[in-house]
This record gives C-alpha cells, structure tokens and sequence, in this order.
C-alpha cells in the first residue's frame, strides 16, 4: 500500500520522529537515492541526540515522509529529508519542512541551513520555493556518488507560513 501512493488530497498527520522509528526512515532512505543515506544506526543516534527533532507524515496509514532537523543556539539545520517517490508533490514535503521551521521559529531560530546534491534540481526548486537561498557549494560533500553540495539559508524572516 505504501509504495502505491494514495488518494491525492488524503488528509494526512504530522507527528514526532523518534529514535524507534529509525527503521521506517531507513526504508524511506532506501526509496530515495537523492537523499543523504544514513543507516538505521545512524538515524537512531542522530534522534537521540540533543537539539535535534524529527518528524514524519502519514497518509492512508503509510508513513509517507520524515524530516530531522538540528536546533544549536540561534540557527537551525535541515539534515535529513525523504518522501517516499509514489507520494512526492502530494503536499507531504512542505508539510514537514513547514512544521519544522514553525518549531525552530518557536525556540528562537534566525537561520536554517541545509545541504542539497547538485544534481537535484527538483530538491533545489522545491527549498527554493520553501524560501531558501543558494548561499555556497561544498565541492564533493556526497558519497555513492561522489557530489558536490548546494549549500542553502532561509532567514527567519523569510520562512513560509
């Protein structure tokens, strides 16, 4: 049912990521090469750090997407985001990365930050139209295969509401 897709316009649910649900990232992960791979370990270490917050969507009982995110001080980090391919341009991305930037805004973010592989022009457009900006290149920043990073800000100002 997952890999199907589901009604467009499904309502959908927002709610916490936590280290327990490390493999249903992992699975996600596993559909999306675009998307910074980590491990099920890693994901799981990563939600049990401090400062950092996940969450995922969920439609037609599917967990669809996740994002984890990174609070240090003032500034924010977008680290990890995937939806499954059968539910893209279904609203779950900008749902996720919307509540996250409402949650960072909340603790007193100024900026977020993120990373994108070069190649990826529809995750370049889709931040874009999140309100980021293209502000660096980290030259061979992704492995497997080896690529460059668009390094992208949205200032608090400037997040979409």
């Amino acid at each position: 049912m997952c890999a199907e897709g589901g009604t467009p316009g499904a309502p959908f649910w927002l709610g916490a990521l936590r280290a327990e649900d490390a493999a249903l990232a992992s699975e996600i992960l596993g559909e999306s090469p675009e998307a910074v791979r980590w491990s099920e370990r890693a994901t799981h270490e990563s939600l049990s750090s401090q400062g950092v917050c996940g969450l995922l969507s969920e439609r037609d009982g599917c967990v669809t997407g996740f994002i984890i995110g990174r609070q240090v001080a003032d500034e924010g980090e977008i680290l990890n985001l995937a939806v499954r391919p059968a539910w893209r341009r279904h609203g779950n991305g900008g749902a996720l990365v919307k509540r996250l930037l409402a949650l960072f805004r909340g603790t007193g973010v100024t900026r977020v930050f993120l990373e994108v592989r070069e190649s990826n022009a529809g995750g370049i457009a889709f931040y874009e139209r999140m309100g980021f900006k293209r502000i660096g290149i980290r030259q061979s920043y992704y492995r497997d295969p080896v690529e460059a990073a668009i390094v992208m800000e949205a200032r608090a100002k400037e997040f979409t509401a």
